[in-house]
């Protein structure tokens, strides 16, 4: 039986992630910052953990109490949407510390036992963001490239040592907590700045009259989750829901 760790299941993709690997035999050990109990049900193959990926040492205690693991899935981040002159650089730190550097953190953490093993699967969940330039999302796509990049880069160093390495390109997704958390972030900064407004009011009127268009589901990050954990073809980079899909065509 294998074992998956997987980071931010509290909701959204994380949390529909959890099911899944649960559904299909595997031993799930999920993550997040606050633990609900009940939240995934009860099973012998279950632990869930507290972690924050931002804290290096929750990182090195959630790992050392999960024990050996398969596989790792970097789900967690928060969103973020407003100008760069808005955006207070704590907030920056912020959006970076949890997309960017917390994913780097938790495969530092995994890597010795998946190279002492001499295999391992890790699959970030990226964004599709970084396939088209939208206003108003610099700093949250910058977050989410270099976890491309990073990603990418990653793959050829761990490929010899047996260790395979895949990112997933998630679109919109309004199910998710997501865009409430971006909100949360955003009035705590103080909002959009006035010169703003007008371009921010655009945006949002854009997305307002796309809500009914197609979007991402959970279901579409699940199966290419799932897929880049169990198909040793499967490409580096998957999108995952159909307006992902639109973009990267």
């Amino acid at each position: 039986m294998k074992t998956v760790m997987i980071t931010g299941c509290s909701s959204g993709f994380g949390l529909e992630t959890a099911r899944h690997f649960l559904g299909e035999g595997w031993s799930v050990v999920a993550t997040m910052r606050n633990p609900r109990e009940g939240l995934l049900g009860a099973s012998d193959r279950l632990r869930v953990l507290p972690l924050d990926v931002t804290d290096s040492g929750s990182i090195a205690r959630a790992v050392e109490t999960a024990g050996p693991v398969d596989a790792l899935v970097n789900n967690a981040g928060i969103g973020w949407m407003g100008p760069l002159e808005g955006t207070p650089p704590d907030t920056i730190r912020t959006i970076f510390e949890t997309n960017t550097f917390g994913t780097m953190e938790m495969i530092r953490a995994v890597l010795p036992q998946f190279r002492a093993r001499g295999a391992g699967t890790i699959v970030n969940v990226s964004s599709s963001t970084t396939l088209k330039p939208l206003q108003l999302l610099s700093v949250y796509t910058a977050s989410k490239a270099a976890l491309n990049a990073f990603t990418e880069c990653l793959a050829l160093e761990l490929e010899p040592f047996g260790i395979r390495t895949r990112l997933v390109l998630p679109g919109r997704a309004p199910g998710t907590s997501f865009g409430a958390n971006a909100k949360v972030l955003m009035t705590e900064a103080g909002g959009i700045p006035e010169a703003y407004r007008a371009q921010a009011e655009q945006v949002f009127a854009a997305a307002a009259a796309a809500a009914n268009a197609d979007i991402t589901h959970a279901e579409d990050v699940v199966a290419a989750i799932w897929r880049a954990m169990i198909d040793p073809d499967c490409p580096m980079s998957q999108t995952a829901g159909a307006d992902a899909n639109a973009l990267a065509a």
